[in-house]
């Protein structure tokens, strides 16, 4: 399997599996913990996510389509989600949270395409559904395990508390993909036919 995929599949399942942190105590928080947090302030919070990465993930996509640094896109992405547990842990209004929302949509907006995107170029094209249902299994699992393990942590040691775990964890998700960088640039090289001048002049 390439190693790319394999990066890109622990880099998810840390990430997403630290938010299934928050999963089942969002709301929760948001009723108990906020100035002006009720239960339809959660439900506005979730919208403002889903209707902001919707508007915005297909131009940024269609304009990924035409670059070649989607690792780039990806890290800055992914950069911006990692920091949105800390913007909860010291909101203290509701109108904080919901311009929180709007940064997760946007880095949501960029990694998840790049993500994507460099996900599927490198997949072996003989295990390609193999590939897909190991990152789909590791996620799965992962979250599963977190919704649990949130609602306990949130319960003994507070909000806040969680939201640095959930941030700390994330980072490590954000570190994986550096290591990246290399190999994705000798592997674009290959696949999407195109070189790459700083990979071609040491290749020689």
């Amino acid at each position: 399997m390439n190693k790319v995929i394999w990066l890109l599949i622990i880099s998810d399942i840390l990430i997403l599996s630290a938010f299934g942190l928050i999963t089942p105590i969002f709301a929760i928080f948001l009723n108990e913990g906020i100035t002006g947090g009720s239960i339809v302030a959660a439900g506005i919070a979730s919208a403002i996510f889903f209707i902001i990465k919707s508007v915005t993930q297909l131009p940024l996509s269609m304009y990924l389509d035409k670059k070649r640094d989607k690792l780039g896109f990806l890290l800055a992405g992914t950069f911006v989600i990692v920091l949105i547990p800390l913007f909860y842990a010291f909101s203290q209004n509701i109108k904080f949270i919901f311009i929180a929302q709007a940064a997760y949509a946007l880095g949501a907006a960029m990694a998840y395409p790049s993500w994507i995107s460099l996900f599927t170029m490198h997949l072996d094209r003989k295990h390609r559904g193999f590939e897909w249902s190991l990152w789909s299994t590791g996620v799965g699992i992962g979250t599963a395990i977190t919704a649990y393990i949130g609602a306990v942590v949130a319960q003994n040691i507070g909000f806040k508390n969680l939201f640095f775990i959930v941030s700390g964890i994330s980072f490590f998700g954000l570190l994986v993909l550096f290591f990246i960088s290399k190999k994705y640039l000798k592997d674009v090289e290959k696949i999407e036919g195109f070189v790459i001048p700083w990979y071609h002049n040491h290749k020689k």
